[in-house]
Formats: C-alpha cells, sequence, structure tokens
C-alpha cells in the first residue's frame, strides 16, 4: 500500500505544476483539500464535518459527491481551474471516484 502512495503522491508533486487535490477517506469521514507544494500551504478544503453538510444526515455516496461539488466551488472562486488528483493509497472506484466525477461536473479539469 505504501508503495502505491508513493507513486501517486510523486507523479502529483514532481512530474505536474498544478496545484494538488488530495483526498482521505476515513472510515467515518471524507476529507478533500488543496494543496500548494512550492509553499506547502492548504488553499481550500472541504469534508464530511463540515456544520452545513453533517446536518444533512446523507449516506457516503451523497456525501462523497456533496463534498466533491463543494471543494470544486471552492477551488474555482480561487481562479483555480487545473489540479493534479491525489487519490493517495486508494483505488479509483467508489467514493474516491464518486467525489472525483463530481468536482469534475462543477468545472474542476484534472
Amino acid at each position: 500500500m505504501k508503495d502505491r502512495k508513493e507513486r501517486i503522491r510523486y507523479k502529483a508533486k514532481k512530474v505536474s505544476n498544478r496545484k494538488r487535490l488530495t483526498v482521505f477517506r476515513s472510515n467515518n469521514h471524507i476529507y478533500a483539500q488543496l494543496i500548494d507544494d512550492e509553499m506547502g500551504v492548504t488553499l481550500a478544503s472541504s469534508s464530511s464535518l463540515e456544520k452545513s453538510i453533517k446536518e444533512k444526515n446523507l449516506s457516503r455516496k451523497e456525501l462523497a459527491e456533496l463534498i466533491g461539488k463543494n471543494i470544486a466551488k471552492k477551488i474555482i472562486s480561487k481562479g483555480i481551474e487545473k489540479v493534479a488528483f491525489d487519490r493517495g493509497k486508494y483505488k479509483y472506484h467508489g467514493l474516491i471516484k464518486i467525489l472525483a466525477e463530481a468536482a469534475r461536473v462543477e468545472g474542476l479539469n484534472f
């Protein structure tokens, strides 16, 4: 599992000059954040722990879609349209895929 994460992060950081949209999924929550690797700063974030999202009592798939749309809106409002998607140690399916496709639908390019 560590090898996959290192391979994906290397490509997202070194090969691409874009900001990095990274995703973390725990057993209970989903997190997404935009990271500028040059400055080492988080530019935008969204998670299932935000008060406005937590109150809606959605299923995990609906949460992933809502977080994808929410993070895409925040990123585009900052004037960034192209990002590198960092899925970390996760395969591109299930909640990770739903989140990524929701962000693409909102206009984010990766």
